[in-house]
């Protein structure tokens, strides 16, 4: 499958790292405005620079696109890029707007292609081990769970480019940008989300219009109840924590390594009264790790990213949905505009059902809503 990458930054710069490490995948043409740096990414690639989308959209020698630009623009590429018959990778988020997203389901209903938005830590082995345990009932029932992403980022990193902290092209701060992987996985872990009640602030940086720091409960149809911690004001950088409970045991994982896991054997009656986290089964249930190969960008290895590209690529050739769905993206999407929106308001919000519409839920009037504000 030949790739066109779209936007040569540093999330370009890796997807086509990603591809060019994957059997049958290639970077055939890297597009960007600045086409200095189209032309540095696509010669490391042996790939044709461009300038535009429009020149990879006409090559008939192109299969797909992987999008890597601002958020704001996702949902517009991604529907030229299907219109034009091609098959579509694109970054979080799908877009910054729900009702965007539901553009993006109508045109790859009506293109016949595949589209897969990069949620790349539900490829982690130890999100792929939770979601095993919590699917086979290997748990019991879910009563709660907690995200929290405490990480930092200066006033440089803002300031370095003018859609950073905006809504039109970042739709968010620290929960749509850095928190959003692990909303989703908790979203992906406890079901279907019904409610979320929320606050947010902006308190240690100047010139964005977004959120550096936000809480969030979360109400989910199983009955399970979350908390969702997110802040780029954590100096100097800490964790993204990952909490699952239920009455027969609970997983937690924490920077994408499953550090605790602890289901009941059969039989087991357990504590009257228990704290401690004893009988951790983490590395018993994990096991070998995938030695999936790949150089450092950015200080990363494309470890997820490329085994989410394999089951895109699967999925193309069996023809078939990818694990991440536009469905999937749009649902997380969802939580997370219902979040500002409820943080705009002051009161608890009813998050959209996950048909890409944009219609029946909150999240995308929310989102809008805070948009008029110089925070939400």
């Amino acid at each position: 499958m030949k790739f066109a990458v779209v936007g040569a930054g540093v999330i370009g710069d890796l997807h086509a790292a990603t591809i060019s490490n994957l059997p049958g995948a290639e970077v055939a043409a890297v597009v960007d405005v600045q086409f200095d740096r189209a032309q540095d990414l696509a010669g490391r690639h042996q790939a044709r620079a461009l300038r535009d989308i429009a020149q990879a959209l006409s090559l008939p020698d192109i299969d797909a696109v992987a999008i890597c630009t601002p958020s704001g623009e996702h949902a517009d590429l991604v529907v030229a890029a299907l219109q034009a018959g091609k098959h579509v990778v694109v970054e979080k988020p799908l877009d910054v707007l729900v009702a965007a997203a539901g553009r993006v389901a109508v045109a790859e209903r009506d293109s016949g292609k595949r589209v897969t938005v990069i949620s790349q830590h539900r490829f982690d082995p130890s999100s792929q081990v939770v979601r095993e345990a919590l699917s086979a009932g290997r748990l019991g029932r879910v009563t709660s769970g907690s995200a929290s992403i405490s990480w930092w980022r200066s006033q440089a990193y803002y300031d370095s480019a003018g859609w950073r902290g905006t809504w039109a092209m970042d739709g968010g701060g620290a929960l749509m940008n850095q928190g959003i992987h692990t909303i989703d996985l908790l979203v992906w872990f406890l079901g279907k989300p019904l409610e979320v009640f929320a606050w947010t602030g902006l308190l240690a940086h100047e010139r964005i219009e977004v959120e550096d720091t936000a809480v969030a409960t979360i109400r989910f149809e199983s009955g399970a109840l979350g908390v969702i911690h997110a802040t780029t004001s954590a100096y100097p950088g800490l964790n993204a924590r990952l909490q699952v409970h239920a009455d027969r045991g609970s997983a937690i994982i924490d920077n994408d390594e499953l550090v605790y896991f602890h289901a009941a054997r059969q039989g087991d009656i357990g504590p009257d009264v228990g704290s401690g986290s004893p009988d951790n089964q983490a590395a018993a249930v994990l096991g070998a790790e995938p030695a999936w190969a790949g150089p450092r960008t950015a200080g990363l290895r494309p470890t997820s990213h490329a085994a989410q590209y394999q089951d895109f690529l699967r999925s193309v050739a069996d023809d078939r949905p990818p694990l991440v769905t536009v469905a999937e993206a749009t649902r997380t999407l969802a939580v997370i505009a219902a979040i500002y929106e409820s943080a705009s308001t002051g009161r608890p919000v009813l998050v959209g059902d996950a048909d890409g519409s944009g219609e029946s839920g909150q999240g995308s009037s929310g989102l809008a809503h805070a948009r008029q504000h110089d925070a939400p």
